[in-house]
């Protein structure tokens, strides 16, 4: 069995195989190894879909070899180690494999037991998440009889982070549909200090939430739950605040524990899981080691190269770059890495192409419509050209939602995963 590859690839998801198939296309002599266990590949972007009753889940999910770049070595194993000093990554079962240049893009981990109470009780009963099993978030909605539909995510980057809210105003619009809007509070109780970071797109979502009397909680972070009282403590983490303020007769029942947490009863609850970098990818020398960004791999924000080791070179989820982990910033970043690397290769100097931050939320806000949130580092706006000449795309729009539906998973089945896109 071979063990030595000039490019060796960490994950088979959305960033794996669009550069494994770019750099084919690019150069069909190059020797790449790619590692990853799993024989399925999944469209995660249309889970909210699938969580809302309106995409069929086995849609989402196509079989990993069918789309391992014709001439990639495919190593269908478990990474465990990186040791970037020898060259060198660790398998479960195959060994040791060596290489040229590395570029580890594993994606993320789901790590429910960072939230005390999660673990046991996630995707049973009224606790769903579409980040783990969207058709069990479809199951809470229909059985959802009213009381506190509670929506919230963790203090944790994670996977595109509008999905939390997405299901939320998908999950409202049902419940006026279905007749029990006037039974329900639906709250949606973030970390963050507000409700999108790009003023024109946060401008249109605050009065969405303002017109369908959508609760919203900033600087609440999920602390425990109580599955016996079907109940969520919050803290209040507002900066520099020492006390949490609760109205008497609030429409949630909010009560006030201490100074600063918030205990909210619940008969649906809908989160997104703490999420956290690979052990392994954690545990090696590639991740940073102290500060905000612990844990996460330690690129160059523009050329995607390492900081420490000039052989590896990351992007995607595992990345510590200050923009969405989505897989439109994938789809930006990929050129520049495969660029940039392959200059390297030939020439022993990095490329010049530079990633910008650009990144992209397909915000669904009710069924049949969309915003679409794009934008790129220190959340300035950054639209499509093209889009943006016939839509104004900070608008609810129905062409948004069928791109959403049918354009977006095209494009990705059959062209970035091809590295045509």
């Amino acid at each position: 069995m071979k063990t030595h590859f000039q490019i060796l690839i960490i994950g088979g998801g959305t960033a794996g195989i669009t550069l494994a198939a770019q750099l084919k296309l690019k150069d069909a002599s190059l020797d790449i190894g790619l590692i990853e266990p799993s024989d399925k590949h999944y469209y995660q972007p249309a889970w909210t879909l699938v969580g809302a009753g309106t995409y069929d889940f086995k849609d989402t999910e196509r079989k990993e070899a069918d789309y391992i770049p014709k001439g990639v070595t495919w190593i269908q194993d478990k990474a465990t180690a990186i040791e970037p000093d020898q060259n060198c990554v660790g398998t479960k079962n195959s060994g040791k494999f060596t290489y040229d240049f590395l570029i580890p893009v594993p994606g993320l981990f789901m790590a429910p037991e960072l939230l005390p109470g999660l673990t046991e009780i996630l995707d049973k009963g009224v606790v769903c998440s579409i980040y783990t099993n969207p058709e069990h978030t479809w199951d809470v909605l229909q059985k959802f009889k009213g009381g506190n539909a509670v929506f919230t995510q963790p203090t944790t980057p994670i996977k595109c982070g509008g999905a939390p809210q997405k299901i939320m105003y998908l999950a409202e619009d049902y419940f006026r549909k279905k007749g029990i809007r006037d039974q329900t509070n639906v709250l949606y109780a973030t970390p963050g200090t507000i409700i999108f970071g790009v003023p024109d797109f946060a401008k249109t979502l605050n009065k969405i939430i303002h017109d369908r009397d959508i609760i919203f909680k900033p600087f609440y972070a999920p602390e425990k739950i109580d599955s016996e009282k079907q109940e969520i403590t919050f803290k209040y983490s507002k900066p520099g605040e020492s006390n949490c303020t609760i109205m008497e007769g609030n429409p949630l029942g909010e009560e006030l524990i201490g100074a600063l947490e918030i205990k909210v009863h619940y008969d649906m609850l809908h989160l997104a899981p703490p999420q956290t970098a690979p052990k392994f990818v954690q545990e090696s020398k590639l991740s940073i080691q102290e500060g905000p960004g612990k844990g996460w791999i330690d690129v160059d924000i523009h050329t995607m190269q390492h900081k420490r080791f000039p052989n590896v070179f990351s992007l995607g989820d595992v990345a510590h770059l200050p923009t969405a982990k989505t897989g439109a910033a994938i789809r930006k970043q990929a050129p520049v890495l495969v660029e940039n690397l392959l200059s390297l290769i030939k020439t022993g100097t990095v490329g010049h192409k530079s990633y910008e931050g650009y990144s992209s939320c397909p915000i669904v806000t009710r069924y049949g419509r969309m915003v679409l949130a794009e934008f790129k580092y220190d959340n300035v706006r950054d639209s499509d050209p093209l889009i943006s000449k016939f839509v104004d795309t900070t608008k609810e729009q129905y062409s948004m939602w069928l791109l959403k539906k049918y354009g977006l998973p095209f494009m990705y089945w059959n062209l970035m995963l091809r590295g045509k896109a």
